[in-house]
C-alpha cells in the first residue's frame, strides 16, 4: 500500500501533473521543463525528483543534461492505468495545451538556462 500512496501523492500536485503532461510528449531536460511550464529551475528539479522517486520517471545523463522520460520499463502493474488517466484528464485542459505548445520551442541551454529563465 505504501507504493500506491507515494504514487498518488506524486500525482496530487498541479506542477507535477503539468510536468507529466510534457513528458508524455517527449523526453526533456530540466531546462526544457522550465521553459515549457515557465517555472524556476528549483521548482522543476524538485518536482521531477518527486515523480522520479515515485517510480514514474527514468533519468539518464547526456553530457551536461539529465534527461527525464516516462519509465515504461520499470513501472508497477497499475502505473499504465494512472498514466492513461492523467493523459485523458489533461487532453482538453487549456494550461496543459499551453505547456505542450511552449514545449515545441523549448531548447536545451545548459547552465545558462537558470539565467535565461530569470528574465
Amino acid at each position: 500500500m505504501r507504493d500506491v500512496v507515494k504514487a498518488m501523492k506524486a500525482l496530487s500536485d498541479e506542477t507535477r501533473l503539468r510536468i507529466f503532461n510534457v513528458l508524455l510528449e517527449r523526453e526533456c531536460c530540466v531546462c526544457e521543463v522550465m521553459q515549457a511550464l515557465d517555472i524556476s529551475q528549483t521548482r522543476a528539479s524538485r518536482n521531477l525528483r518527486i515523480l522520479h522517486d515515485a517510480g514514474f520517471l527514468r533519468m539518464r545523463k547526456e553530457g551536461l543534461w539529465a534527461m527525464y522520460s516516462i519509465d515504461q520499463g520499470g513501472m508497477r502493474e497499475y502505473y499504465p492505468s494512472l498514466i492513461e488517466a492523467v493523459r485523458e484528464s489533461l487532453r482538453d485542459d487549456e494550461l496543459a495545451a499551453l505547456d505542450r505548445k511552449r514545449l515545441k520551442t523549448a531548447e536545451r541551454v545548459g547552465p545558462a538556462c537558470v539565467k535565461k529563465s530569470a528574465r
